[in-house]
């Protein structure tokens, strides 16, 4: 059957790439251009470990447990494999060498470089040399005879020598390839390969055909060409048995031919053309790797193979052996009869074929297809009837022949019944977030927000460097790592560290407090005996470490013990944020690849509580856990192996959201993100990008990269469906500031005004966007999520598009959304302290969108009872029309905009005023202007009106009536509401009295005195309200002085009345005059320049809502 080709993936960055399998053929080992050697498991290995040796790398060749690599610092160094571990330089050229290859035992290797050396290096004595002189331009390629009694070498100077190594000697030389002055210049490499074992002949590629030299003769003996070969060929290999030879081409081309027939048996065309630039064969069975020219990794399968069968040496044994960990013994032994002499390996979450040793054919059942743990074969139909009549020809055939290693196999395969559900999954290792594997020489041990510690570990040093990204914090530091750290943790306040526990030694958790006040500033406590920690995280002002015995241990950054508490489970990462600890644990065991985490949260400060109580932890399927952490801001997030980046959404009922998918920004399947760091304002995912791998060397420095957020809404490409995104965004990334405020955290309140605003002009948007496309009930549903303000914004944008059901429907919605803030408030003021409420002043005019500032400026004025000043320094407080509340983010519906000399202000009672406008908590103390506002009462215009007060759905439903055209031009005067306990209130209070209860203020005084000026100037003045809107323009004129001086003389004047006002009203309720008070002392903080008092019949008319407000 033809070879099977699978997809290539990312192995190294462009440039030249070889590759070479180890001594087992259980690896694939690889280097390139970007100077790293991966060692991959298998095709389909994320995570393949990496060697960095430097800046490129060339050539590498493995056997022994040696791998040597040719690289760019024009040495040929030597590691051990597959730790990784260096074990010095062979040898040096003056340029870079071009290949490097072992010789048939690996006790020599053979180097070739651009200063047109050849070098032959004993590995166990480097100093045994010899050089090979003779080529006249860079060496291209080399080949060990299998009998170590010939060199191969070819070279851009186009001749291909044969040396004798005994005596350093070339032997033969042919012209066979275009001259050039350089290996980048070559138009082939010209790989050549001796043939194993015998090494009769000698394969050199030469233009599109292969030349076979024969042994000592050096005669050309055949050449093997195809037509499908169209261009130059690059590289040769022969099979493990001599019996094949394949080539690669310069256009993606690979040919295996049958040399003894000399048959062309594969064919094969690279999937995008490129050169193929590597070939190396499995030493055990058909398969074959190969690597481009831009750094890709391939494999063919079944290379030459007619039955179809793949070698037992799966080149991945580590999932399966993590797979097999799941299982007890019993089930192991019980099994180990049918998997006779571990003949058949079942792979982890693959379909393989099996090949006993024993019986290569006869052992295939049917397919070949051995599902993991089941003896039952592929999903169809078939499958059960066939395999039970091959088990019972195979039965027939043992009682034939009793020698058969196989008579176990029909009884198990006959009484146990066949499992076919689903498989389960095996459990992710516990990790630190921010880390790098720990089997890497030089990895990170985290990377965060605060800095980055690094371990190295090799036979120069095992230390530990631990970097701050901002210095001011603490310097830099170098540790040493003598107990070998494997976990740590970093934040403002300490580095915390910790080590497994070895034969000798206990676990040990060690914090360095470089932020203590005293000298000692480490700690170290050590665990108990059998008990390791697995994972670690700092807080402010404790530490947690989770171990194997599934406790959770806390201590304070000092190291004092605290509490300790049992996990449900095993741990797999923690992280610490203030008060907050975030645990992920396996609640228990997945299936078909999905992990089965759960999650708490808790809160560790003076109150300590559980936020999350081990909920599930949602997962991308088939992925694991990959990142744990909080924002800058302190919200949980985590991320999976899948790219998909999630945060608590404390407004949803603590539910995960899906804020961003690192697999959209990645380039090819091979590459991926490594988050560092998430920030919700601004909104940013730091992360590292890594190409064709999942994590990033320590050297280079990685360069950090910031990805925006995305909400996985629909239709995300159109105008809605970007609003709703954004709008959602913004709620979810701006939830925080309600957190932070909760638990008494400081924040910034422009950041919370700006999210409003943007947030209200979003919903604008849509509303504005819906309204066009006759879409009038999903715009009553955008409205239900906006500000009162803006309601009022929306009837207005309603009725001036001439929707006037939809204005209608608007209006409503605000009285639900007025009387909701009636009931609201009803509670608050149950729950609230009457004295309290005497004491605190209420502001309305502070606008988030345009002045957030106004509001503390008001506070101020108010606390110097600067009453009069505040009409004149203050005359733009109502002139916007888009008006919201202060911090509570509630708004006042009902101020109306003009576009007129007067502002507009809103006519209504006193408790609803209240209710709406009460936003805010300025001074506490009483003020002069709180009392003084309480004597604007003896207008004989404004008396109390109603022998009881309203419910508050009246008092709210009562703005929403007609409203007449009259209310453009007035401005907001607040009624005195009755007393509710008063029995004796009446419906009409006499005009002493209220003199008696009511101090005047600085302008009424005024007025009095100089009414009598106000009507001779105007005789035609007959209503209250023109003497006052006149009053008011010449007390303007008056100088601030004059002003003050009547403000004082106010001021004078209430002291004495409100004390016997107090002896007075002795029965009635002060909770009515507290909020009278109130009411008067935000009037006169909200007075315009121009207001003048209204009739009754005004204002009731003013006391209704119209949309048609202009």
């Amino acid at each position: 059957m033809p070879a099977t080709q699978k997809p290539m993936r990312y192995g190294h960055t462009e440039g030249h790439t070889d590759v070479c399998f180890d001594d087992s053929g259980s690896y694939i080992v690889t280097c390139g251009s970007d100077g790293d050697v991966r060692i991959w498991e298998d095709l389909d290995d994320d995570d393949p470990k990496s060697i960095n040796v430097g800046e490129k790398a060339y050539s590498c060749a493995l056997k022994n447990g040696k791998l040597v690599t040719a690289v760019s610092n024009n040495t040929i160094q030597v590691h051990t494999f597959p730790e990784g571990v260096p074990d010095g330089i062979l040898t040096r050229f003056t340029t870079n060498a071009n290949h490097v290859v072992f010789n048939g035992d690996g006790s020599k290797i053979a180097a070739g470089s651009s200063d047109f050396l050849v070098k032959i290096v004993d590995v166990m004595d480097s100093s045994q040399q010899k050089t090979f002189r003779g080529h006249e331009a860079p060496v291209l390629s080399l080949s060990f005879d299998p009998k170590d009694i010939f060199l191969a070498s070819a070279s851009c100077d186009g001749s291909v020598r044969v040396w004798q190594i005994s005596d350093q000697t070339c032997a033969v030389s042919w012209p066979l390839l275009l001259k050039c002055n350089d290996v980048i210049h070559a138009k082939s490499i010209c790989r050549l390969a001796w043939q194993p074992k015998s090494g009769k002949l000698l394969a050199v590629p030469v233009e599109k055909s292969i030349k076979l030299y024969k042994r000592e003769t050096w005669s050309n003996h055949f050449d093997l060409s195809d037509n499908f070969i169209s261009q130059t060929l690059n590289v040769v290999t022969w099979s493990p048995c001599g019996q094949y030879l394949a080539a690669g081409s310069i256009n993606g081309a690979i040919v295996v031919w049958n040399v003894e027939t000399k048959d062309c048996v594969e064919r094969v065309k690279h999937e995008k053309g490129y050169a193929i630039c590597g070939l190396a064969w499995h030493p055990t069975c058909g398969r074959i790797s190969y690597t481009d020219a831009e750094g890709n990794l391939g494999l063919l399968e079944n290379v030459c193979d007619p039955s179809g069968k793949t070698s037992s040496n799966k080149v991945s044994s580590r999932v399966e052996k993590d797979y097999n960990d799941l299982f007890d013994g019993d089930d192991t032994s019980n099994a180990g009869d049918f998997l006779n002499d571990n003949a058949v390996e079942i792979p982890a979450f693959s379909k393989r074929t099996i090949n006993d040793d024993e019986d290569d054919d006869d052992l295939m059942l049917t397919s070949g297809h051995l599902r993991q743990r089941s003896h039952i074969l592929e999903d169809d139909e078939n499958s059960v009837d066939l395999t039970m009549l091959k088990a019972g020809l195979l039965k027939e055939e043992v009682e034939d022949d009793q020698a058969g290693s196989i008579h176990n196999l029909p009884v198990v395969a006959s009484q146990r019944p066949f499992y076919d559900g689903p498989m389960p999954t095996p459990r992710q290792k516990p990790f630190q977030s921010g880390s790098t594997p720990v089997h890497l020489t030089h990895r990170f041990m985290v990377w965060n927000s605060i800095g980055i510690i690094r371990c190295y570990n090799d036979e120069q040093d095992n230390a530990i460097d631990v970097e701050f990204h901002d210095t001011s914090i603490h310097h830099a530091t170098h540790l040493s790592n003598t107990l070998n750290y494997t976990v740590a943790a970093l934040s403002h306040e300490a580095i915390l560290l910790a080590c497994e526990s070895t034969d000798e030694l206990a676990s040990k958790l060690h914090c360095l407090h470089f932020s203590s006040w005293d000298s000692s500033k480490e700690w170290i406590v050590d665990m108990p005996q059998n008990e390791d920690i697995e994972a670690i995280c700092l807080g402010h002002g404790w530490v947690a470490a989770a171990t194997s015995a599934l406790l959770l241990r806390l201590f304070t950054i000092g190291g004092v013990q605290k509490q300790i508490f049992s996990l449900p489970g095993p741990v797999v990462s923690m992280a610490g944020h203030g008060e907050q600890l975030f645990i992920v644990y396996h609640r228990g065991t997945g299936f078909d690849g999905d992990q089965c985490l759960g999650v708490q949260l808790l809160e560790l400060g003076k109150k300590k509580k559980q936020i999350l109580h081990g909920d599930p932890l949602p997962l991308t399927r088939k992925s694991y856990l990959a990142w744990v952490g909080f924002s800058a801001e302190g919200t949980p997030c985590y991320v999976d192996s899948e790219g998909s980046v999630r945060m608590l959404n404390r407004g949803l009922a603590d539910t995960w959201t899906p804020i961003c998918n690192t697999r959209e920004h990645c380039k090819g399947k091979s590459d991926h993100y490594w988050v560092v760091g998430i920030h919700e304002n601004p909104q940013q995912l730091r992360c590292i990008p890594c190409k064709g791998s999942r994590f990033p060397p320590t050297l280079p420095r990685p360069a950090v990269a910031i990805l925006p957020f995305k909400l996985p809404y629909c239709q995300i490409a159109t105008e809605k469906g970007q609003m709703e995104e954004q709008f959602w965004r913004s709620v979810i990334f701006h939830s925080h500031i309600d957190y932070l405020a909760k638990n008494g955290y400081e924040y910034e309140e422009s950041t919370k005004n700006q999210a409003v605003k943007e947030q209200q002009e979003l919903l604008m948007k849509m509303l504005a966007l819906s309204c066009k496309l006759e879409r009038e009930f999903r715009c009553v549903e955008l409205a239900d999520l906006m500000t009162q303000n803006a309601v009022n914004l929306a009837i207005k944008y309603a009725s001036r598009s001439r929707k006037l059901i939809l204005a209608q429907k608007l209006s409503e919605l605000a009285v639900e959304k007025a009387t909701e803030l009636a009931a609201s408030q009803a509670e608050e003021e149950e729950e609230e302290d009457f004295r309290k409420k005497l004491n605190s002043g209420y502001n309305n005019t502070a606008t988030e969108w345009n002045q957030p500032q106004l509001r503390n400026q008001v506070e101020e004025d108010s606390e110097d009872n600067r009453e009069a000043d505040e009409v004149e320094h203050n005359p733009d407080l109502h002139r916007h029309g888009a008006v919201t509340s202060s911090s509570q983010g509630r708004v006042n519906p009902f101020k109306v905009s003009t576009n007129s000399k007067e502002p507009a202000m809103s006519v209504n009672s006193a408790r609803s005023t209240n209710i709406l406008d009460n936003m805010n908590k300025p001074s506490r103390k009483p003020t002069a202007l709180n009392r003084a506002a309480s004597s604007y009462e003896k207008s004989p215009v404004i008396k109390p009106l109603i022998p009881k007060p309203k419910s508050k759905q009246a008092s709210a439903a009562s703005y929403f009536q007609k409203r007449t055209s009259q209310a453009d031009k007035t401005e907001e005067v607040k009624e005195e509401e009755t007393p509710k306990n008063s029995s004796s209130e009446t419906s009409t209070v006499c005009p002493e009295n209220t003199e008696n209860q009511r101090p005047k203020t600085g302008f009424q005084m005024w007025l009095e005195e100089n009414r009598s000026n106000i009507l001779s100037d105007n005789p035609d003045f007959s209503d209250e309200a023109d003497i006052i809107k006149e009053g008011m323009i010449r007390f303007r004129v008056l100088s601030t002085e004059e002003r003050k001086a009547w403000t004082n003389k106010a001021k004078g004047a209430t002291a004495s009345d409100g004390a016997e006002a107090k002896k007075r009203k002795h029965m009635v309720d002060e909770s009515e005059e507290t909020e009278n008070q109130k009411e008067k002392a935000k009037e006169n903080l909200n007075m315009p320049k121009k207001q003048k008092p209204l009739d009754i019949s005004t204002n009731q008319k003013l006391s209704a809502f119209a949309f048609k407000q202009e």
